[in-house]
């Protein structure tokens, strides 16, 4: 059992939400958690879409915006965008371009500077595509009335978690599941692989099965750490061909996080492990550029549960 006082870890801002001068703006916005979920569903304009159908995919100079990495510079540019204020209903030209991470990553921000213990996840929806564990992005908050760690749905529309009869404060971890879990769940024989993808029509074979599982696991072990990455950054393992060379060490990740409850002392021990270790360089494979980029990240690194 994970008892409030251990919740320090993730409390505190990483590198990646730490915010100066945008702290202000936060100060304004209300406390609750719902709250900081409506605020968050205004901030972004999916760069596929949103899923609730508001926003069209982005094209041209804008689509750079999601590469955006940390939290300070994307409430920044937020604010050069019509009236600078969070708690506003924006259009969708006056969001940001980004995807899940985006959303997940500016309500945990958010989240902490509230003083509520936050943390981003890794995994899989199935709210999206029926049969499908689709590629997404969601948070996590430290419920201490409930004394459990709570999934939240910064992204999605109250009407498509309705329809789909979830509460998007209180995810069902049958309606997301974290990639730690969906590892464990695949290699047991729980979930078929061939139904974890990004999308049922993209064939692309790094975004399906096996190598996705693997990218989501790894993903998922650098959020618990503090390292809230790009969806489309590779590092380690993640850039073998083979998905199940490290299995049997990927097996033990998810089985012992899962005993502990992810506790902050054993993630960090996983996290400095040099195989999935979150290194200085990573390749990322933007959406906005035709081939992949090599990023320096070492001011993530900054803030990191083993940094």
């Amino acid at each position: 059992m994970l008892h409030d006082s251990q919740n320090g870890s993730w409390l505190r801002q990483s590198a990646v939400t730490s915010i100066e001068r945008a702290s202000s703006v936060i100060d304004q916005l209300p406390s609750s958690v719902s709250d900081l979920r409506d605020v968050s569903q205004q901030l972004v304009a999916h760069y596929m879409g949103n899923s609730d159908g508001s926003t069209g995919p982005v094209t041209g100079e804008r689509l750079k915006e999601v590469d955006m990495r940390y939290a300070e510079a994307m409430f920044l540019k937020l604010l050069e965008k019509g009236a600078p204020t969070l708690s506003r209903e924006r259009p969708p030209e006056e969001r940001i371009a980004g995807c899940c991470r985006d959303f997940a990553v500016l309500f945990v921000t958010m989240a902490r500077h509230k003083q509520i213990p936050a943390r981003v996840r890794a995994g899989y929806s199935t709210y999206f595509r029926p049969g499908w564990y689709i590629d997404h992005v969601i948070a996590e908050i430290w419920d201490a009335g409930a004394g459990r760690w709570r999934l939240i749905e910064p992204e999605v529309s109250e009407a498509l978690a309705n329809r789909e009869g979830f509460d998007p404060l209180d995810v069902p971890s049958d309606k997301f599941v974290t990639g730690l879990k969906a590892w464990s769940a695949a290699r047991s024989g729980e979930i078929d692989p061939e139904r974890c993808v990004v999308a049922p029509d993209f064939l692309e074979p790094y975004t399906r099965s096996w190598l996705s599982l693997r990218h989501h696991i790894v993903q998922d072990l650098a959020a618990l750490n503090k390292a809230e990455m790009l969806v489309w950054d590779q590092w380690g393992i993640l850039n073998e061909d083979d998905p199940l060379a490290h299995a049997e060490l990927l097996d033990r990740l998810a089985e012992e996080t899962s005993t502990h409850n992810c506790d902050a002392e054993i993630i960090s021990k996983w996290g400095q492990k040099e195989v999935l270790r979150v290194q200085a360089e990573v390749i990322s494979y933007s959406p906005a550029y035709g081939s992949p980029l090599k990023v320096n990240v070492s001011k993530v690194l900054e803030g990191t549960l083993y940094s």
